[in-house]
C-alpha cells in the first residue's frame, strides 16, 4: 500500500483506487489545497462539525486534528467513502463518524447520484459530465440531524446540491458555513440565491476565511484576523 502525505494528512492510497487526475493532485499537493488553508478559518476548538462531502477525507482529517472538535462526516460514494474512512484510520483519529449518504432538507427523498471517474466530479447532478455509472441513494434530513447531534459548523463541497440545501434547510444552531461554490453549475444566480437565503438565516459573508470560491458565512462577529496583509490592504 503506497502511502502518502497531503497537507500533512498521511493517505494510504493505490494508483488504481483514484483516476490520474487524482492521482496527480495528490502528488503535486494541489488536492482541495484551498479548503486546506483555509478551513482553520472555519473550525475552531471544541466545534462540533458536520461535513457533507468529504471525499477521500483529506479535510475531514484536517478538521480533527483541531483541538477538541468532534466530527459527522458523510460521502455519497461508497467506494469513495471507504477511501475516507481508511485515512481517518491511518491518522488514528477518533473524534470522526463516518457515514455513507446523503443529507438534504426535509423528509427522506430518494436521488440518483451519479458517479464519475474523477471522484471530485461526482454529484447528482447528471448535467455535469460523463459519468460511470448511478447509485440510488435515499436522503436523511440535515436539520434533525443538526438538532440531535448538536452541530455549531457546517462544511460541505457537495457539487452544486449546495444551493437547494442552503436555500431550504433551516440549520438549527449553526453558527458558521465554509463551503465550495460551484458557481459552472448555477451562475451568478445561484450565488445571489445562496447568499440572500443565508442572509435570511441571520448569516454574512466573512471574508476573514474566504478566498475564491471557497467562502466562509458566519452569525457571530469577532477579532479582524486575516491570513495575508494583502488582504486588508
Amino acid at each position: 500500500m503506497v502511502s502518502l502525505t497531503v497537507h500533512g494528512i498521511k493517505v494510504p492510497v493505490e494508483p488504481q483506487e483514484v483516476s490520474p487526475v487524482i492521482w496527480q493532485a495528490l502528488h503535486s499537493q494541489t488536492y482541495e489545497a484551498k479548503e486546506a488553508k483555509w478551513i482553520s478559518k472555519a473550525v475552531k476548538q471544541r466545534d462540533r462539525v458536520l461535513e457533507l462531502g468529504s471525499g477521500i477525507g483529506i479535510i475531514t482529517a484536517l478538521i480533527a486534528k483541531i483541538p477538541e472538535v468532534k466530527v459527522w462526516a458523510f460521502e455519497a460514494n461508497p467506494a469513495t467513502a471507504a477511501l475516507a474512512e481508511r485515512v481517518i484510520a491511518a491518522n488514528d483519529l477518533e473524534n470522526v463518524r463516518f457515514s455513507q449518504g446523503i443529507l438534504t432538507a426535509g423528509p427522506p427523498r430518494a436521488f440518483t447520484f451519479y458517479v464519475r471517474e474523477d471522484l471530485w466530479m461526482s454529484s447528482v447532478e447528471r448535467n455535469q459530465g460523463p459519468y460511470e455509472r448511478e447509485l440510488l441513494i435515499v436522503s436523511a434530513d440535515i436539520d434533525r440531524f443538526i438538532a440531535r447531534h448538536e452541530i455549531n459548523v457546517l462544511v460541505m463541497d457537495i457539487e452544486g446540491a449546495e444551493k437547494e440545501l442552503l436555500q431550504h434547510a433551516s440549520l438549527p444552531g449553526i453558527e458558521r458555513i465554509f463551503l465550495e461554490l460551484h458557481d459552472h453549475l448555477y451562475g451568478l444566480e445561484g450565488i445571489r440565491h445562496i447568499t440572500l437565503a443565508l442572509s435570511a438565516k441571520g448569516f454574512a459573508y466573512d471574508p476573514r476565511g474566504s478566498r475564491g470560491p471557497c467562502v466562509l458565512f458566519a452569525k457571530n462577529d469577532g477579532p479582524r484576523e486575516y491570513e495575508d496583509a494583502e488582504d486588508v490592504a
